[in-house]
């Protein structure tokens, strides 16, 4: 499936032999369930697009109870989910590892808010606390936060600190990984997740590993 005219027009040439399903930048439940309904065993779906197509797609997987399908991904330029899981974004090396390479298992990543994490979830400056497991990385301000699939550990955390405070040079990037991740800040922040900012700021957010993993062809 093709999600989106930027994933169309850089992957039309190269995948008209896979009967491609054009769908919007970002599917919805009304868009996937149909393709869902029909899809046979053992089959895989290659989504052709950004991270948030990836995720949105892998939501569906996830409330149809379906984790065992197999998914591929051709990367638009730059995806983060691509960096994480190993990922070519050459596209004809791409599509090979979309086609022939392996699904293997990898640990997904939720929040509780109903979403998923795919590449990555972050917010810019804040002042607040950040956790991953019983660890707390800053109490403070902080430049920024990642949070990432750990592909070997579950959830992987990146603080920034702006200046001295809580331990943390300028500049320098704290990293942790674990089961989960907790954010609490005042005054509320926006979250983008996967590309796509939040509609409204939020005080909190958690982030934690899903009990069943996903299929993911990655070399």
């Amino acid at each position: 499936m093709t999600c989106g005219d930027a994933a169309r027009t850089r992957w039309a040439s190269l995948i008209d032999d896979l009967g491609p399903l054009a769908l919007p930048a970002l599917p919805a439940r009304g868009d996937v369930d149909p393709l869902l309904d029909g899809l046979p065993d053992g089959a895989r779906l290659v989504v052709a697009g950004d991270d948030a197509a990836l995720a949105a797609v892998l939501v569906r997987l996830l409330r149809r109870e379906r984790l065992g399908v197999e998914l591929a991904l051709l990367p638009a330029p730059g995806s983060p989910a691509a960096a994480v899981w190993g990922l070519p974004t050459e596209p004809g090396i791409a599509l090979s590892v979309a086609r022939e390479a392996a699904a293997r298992p990898g640990p997904l990543v939720r929040d509780d808010h109903g979403g998923l994490v795919v590449g990555r979830h972050e917010a810019g400056a804040l002042h607040g606390e950040i956790y991953c497991d019983e660890q707390r990385l800053i109490r403070g301000d902080a430049a920024g936060v990642v949070v990432a699939p750990h592909p070997a550990g579950g959830v992987a955390v990146a603080v920034t600190g702006p200046r001295r405070l809580a331990g943390l040079r300028p500049g320098r990037v704290v990293t942790r990984s674990g089961r989960a991740a907790q954010l609490g800040c005042r005054p509320p922040v926006t979250i983008t997740r996967d590309g796509v900012p939040g509609d409204r700021p939020v005080p909190r957010r958690s982030w934690y590993r899903h009990t069943e993993d996903w299929l993911l062809a990655r070399p």
